[in-house]
């Protein structure tokens, strides 16, 4: 079977961009367009409108793409479960982390694995952490490597590689906002801080609840994507950030920043490997879920 209309589909559908579609596919725009024509020609429907400028899905290419999703699924499943035992297990596996994930966790966990399944293709993606489970919802990749949210949707399954402490940072170098006690901390102390912290996530969600706690809002100087830019802003000396601690101690600038003791501390960060329930049915999805030893 020919599933090459569905994953040209799918590209499209995911960048809403001809030129960007085709190099994911591999393919000229012209082939792509004219396989997203047959498409629409087999379906008797519109999957797109688009014009010289945009692209955009219709209510029938929604509908069509998860259907998409779901049809390259099954038959990934089929086609493996077919194999015999005795044949490697062959494909890919996307996955989602931070940069620092990337190089904290993904060595020890793949390692042993591209040993006993060299057939498998792993893609990584790295990116801001707090979009890593929408994209395991999202269909978008197979597993990422995230911090287990305060509510772990039903939908998931979630596998605790680490705990890592959340930390308030500062500047090497004195300043006059940066907290004389903050072991003791005070509105009247933290009012003026100027604030590095993440746009979203679970880190933002505790240093809001943080903050409202003391009963003062935070004065935000920046909010970034990413938690490794914050050890940055703050070595530069424009504010106090809160990074997770295995941020800070895998940063090539831990040096340019300080630990503040601030009490009550935040809470910890559960890190581990998320995947779709459903997805443990595929072989290779199961494979490398098998590989994590829980902690």
């Amino acid at each position: 079977m020919d599933m090459r209309p569905l994953k040209h589909f799918l590209a499209l559908a995911d960048s809403l961009h001809f030129g960007r579609a085709s190099e994911t596919c591999h393919v000229s725009p012209s082939t792509l367009s004219r396989s997203i024509r047959q498409l629409e020609e087999s379906l008797g429907v519109t999957l797109f409108e688009r014009d010289n400028r945009h692209v955009a899905l219709t209510r029938q290419g929604e509908t069509f793409q998860a259907y998409a999703r779901e049809a390259l699924e099954q038959w990934e499943q089929l086609r493996l479960s077919l194999q015999s035992e005795a044949l490697r297990l062959t494909g890919e596996i996307s996955v989602y982390c931070s940069v620092t994930a990337s190089y904290s966790f993904l060595y020890a966990l793949l390692s042993e694995f591209r040993t006993h399944h060299p057939g498998i293709e792993l893609k990584l993606h790295t990116g801001d952490p707090a979009e890593a489970m929408a994209r395991v919802l999202a269909g978008e990749e197979d597993m990422a490597i995230t911090p287990r949210p305060r509510r772990t949707p039903e939908a998931l399954a979630f596998k605790s590689l680490t705990r890592a402490p959340l930390v308030f940072i500062a500047p090497r170098e004195a300043a006059p906002w940066i907290p004389s006690t903050p072991e003791s901390p005070s509105a009247e102390q933290w009012r003026e801080v100027p604030m590095i912290l993440s746009e979203a996530g679970l880190s933002r969600e505790f240093a809001d609840t943080w903050f409202k706690a003391l009963g003062v809002a935070p004065r935000i100087y920046a909010q970034v994507a990413g938690h490794e830019a914050i050890v940055s802003m703050v070595g530069l000396g424009f504010g106090i950030g809160v990074v997770p601690k295995i941020v800070l101690d895998n940063s090539p600038l831990q040096e340019r920043v300080r630990v503040l003791p601030v009490k009550p501390e935040l809470p910890h960060y559960d890190v581990g490997l998320c995947v779709l329930e459903r997805r443990l049915r595929s072989p290779l999805i199961q494979a490398l879920w098998d590989e994590v030893i829980e902690r």
